[in-house]
């Protein structure tokens, strides 16, 4: 392929997160086998596979937040001086989105100043629900708010419903429930009226959308039962996807991208490979879809691929990358 492309969904895992995870009894994380292997060399090799620049680091599900306020707090200062000592020996491959040991919210802010400020992170990762809080929450204000005021990046990632593990009816939760829980927390924070204000509020939400895109309609006319006689509209979720950033990882192509151009700005399309949690073999596949599908044009493949990214991620506009 020989391009250029910046990874927005990409995770890490360290000895130290996985040690965590073990002393939380946490060895079939949201109903997958097991935690995958993950290594720098690893994520190194399989981002030259890809064609992949600059891989934008996160922790994925179950987050930091793993039962006990002070310690997820310093779970999330741990695994952020982690991504920014792996961004420091790789600076020409690496970036990071913060985690906040949320719901925690003023341990989440004091997290937010350090990991931006002092660390260099290119955002913050939240999941779609924090021991159910959703994204709608009026307790999450504080943190929209600051977030917009820098100007920062919320990259969202899906995490088991609050509702428990029975609503994934016994299969991996990434293969249904992911995607219904992104949905209905996006929807929340959209019909909350949380981007309305916090319009500077940057959100990329995962894995093209889930079914945001194809709920559009059914959500628009249903909006009157959510307004007061003479009281002012409820947020229109269509307008909502026209200026939310989605990235591509998972299998998109081709329902779900052309679902989802139906209702978003192009210009907000990012590419995803969603390693390791999608293994190197697989990502190859999904990107060979990507590289081949007639839904992109060749002006819209290369902003996919890293100039959107680019433009939402000014950091990383760097000279050409030196070598790992």
């Amino acid at each position: 392929m020989n391009r250029r492309r910046i990874d927005v969904h990409s995770h890490f895992v360290t000895d130290s997160y996985r040690a965590a995870l073990d002393a939380a009894g946490i060895d079939h994380p949201d109903g997958i086998r097991a935690t995958p292997a993950w290594s720098e060399a690893a994520a190194l090799e399989a981002m030259d596979r890809l064609d992949v620049e600059v891989a934008v680091l996160s922790v994925s599900t179950p987050g930091v937040h793993l039962g006990d306020d002070a310690a997820a707090a310093a779970l999330a200062r741990t695994v952020n001086e982690e991504a920014a000592a792996i961004r420091e020996r790789h600076p020409h491959r690496f970036g990071s989105f913060a985690s906040l040991p949320l719901p925690d919210v003023d341990a989440a802010l004091v997290e937010l100043t350090h990991a931006l400020d002092v660390l260099g992170a290119d955002g913050v990762v939240v999941q779609t629900n924090s021991g159910g809080v959703y994204l709608g929450d009026e307790r999450l204000e504080p943190l929209y708010a600051e977030l917009a005021a820098r100007g920062a990046v919320l990259f969202l990632h899906p995490t088991t419903a609050h509702a428990g593990e029975h609503l994934g009816l016994g299969y991996p939760r990434p293969m249904l429930e992911f995607m219904f829980d992104t949905t209905r927390s996006v929807a929340d924070m959209v019909l909350s009226g949380v981007l309305e204000r916090h319009p500077d509020l940057q959100v990329i939400v995962p894995h093209a959308g889930a079914a945001l895109s194809v709920l559009a309609d059914r959500v628009e006319l249903l909006l009157p039962l959510l307004t007061p006689p003479g009281g002012r509209p409820a947020p229109s979720l269509r307008a909502a996807l026209g200026r939310l950033h989605f990235d591509l990882a998972g299998a998109p192509v081709p329902e779900l991208l052309r679902a989802l151009l139906a209702v978003a700005d192009p210009s907000k399309l990012h590419y995803g490979s969603d390693f390791p949690f999608t293994p190197a073999d697989a990502a190859v596949a999904l990107a060979e879809r990507l590289d081949t599908t007639d839904l992109l044009d060749d002006e819209l493949r290369a902003g996919v691929d890293a100039g959107h990214s680019l433009d939402l991620l000014p950091r990383l506009r760097r000279p050409a990358a030196a070598p790992a």
